[in-house]
């Protein structure tokens, strides 16, 4: 469909019922521009509920966001608010290959916005400076995600504090603490901290909270990288 002029947009109920489709996700819809030497693109658009917070099973709570961002030619996209999720979500579907559009799930009914429908559509691969002075950034994009946002951040505060719910090993905070080793060491004055969640299966309802990363857990990372100077 999506190489022959469709835009479909699919969608999967859960983060953790994608894995049956990730054979055609990585051997077809992601390389088909390439295999095709761009005479064919895939176009398309796969939705899914990302994360956990609405205290359900672990299939329904997966945060493997990371894994998605490692495949050459998938385009990887996460909104956190109604707003951006109304802008990326039609960029998404403008674009000429493959995206996948994780919606954070705890938000789906806990945040609100007043979203007008004027079908223009927020630019991919472009972090949103949520915060100035303090820089908060939320990424959106994290295939191909914007680099030099992140290294200008880290000239202006010389600190990063990453925050992510996927698990620690192998998490996306990894690549962007390596592209500020690589890029923007000489500028930062306290080490790379992140909060994440754990190296486990996403627990049951009663452990939840615990595996999330909380307010006091950012707090704390935070002040650990303003003891340095």
């Amino acid at each position: 469909m999506a190489a022959q002029g469709l835009k479909p947009v699919g969608e999967i109920q859960f983060l953790g019922f994608l894995y049956p489709c990730i054979d055609q996700l990585v051997n077809h819809a992601s390389r088909l521009r390439n295999r095709t030497q761009g005479r064919l693109s895939c176009p398309m658009v796969l939705r899914t509920p990302h994360g956990a917070g609405i205290r359900a099973p672990e299939h329904h709570s997966e945060a493997t966001e990371a894994m998605l961002a490692h495949i050459p030619g998938l385009r990887v996209v996460i909104p956190s608010a109604p707003e951006r999720a109304y802008g990326l979500l039609l960029a998404a579907i403008r674009d000429p290959d493959p995206v996948v559009f994780l919606e954070p799930t705890r938000i789906y009914r806990s945040v609100k916005g007043e979203i007008e429908d004027t079908g223009e559509a927020l630019p991919l691969d472009v972090a949103f400076v949520v915060r100035e002075g303090h820089e908060v950034i939320d990424l959106a994009t994290l295939k191909p995600y914007d680099e030099q946002t992140i290294l200008d951040s880290i000239g202006k505060t010389g600190r990063c504090v990453i925050v992510h719910e996927a698990a620690r090993t192998g998490g996306f905070g990894a690549e962007i603490a390596a592209l500020i080793a690589e890029r923007g060491l000489l500028s930062l004055l306290a080490p790379v901290m992140r909060v994440t969640g754990y190296d486990t299966v996403i627990p049951l309802p009663r452990l939840e909270r615990q595996y999330m990363p909380s307010v006091a857990r950012v707090v704390a990372a935070v002040r650990t990288t303003c003891k340095f100077s």
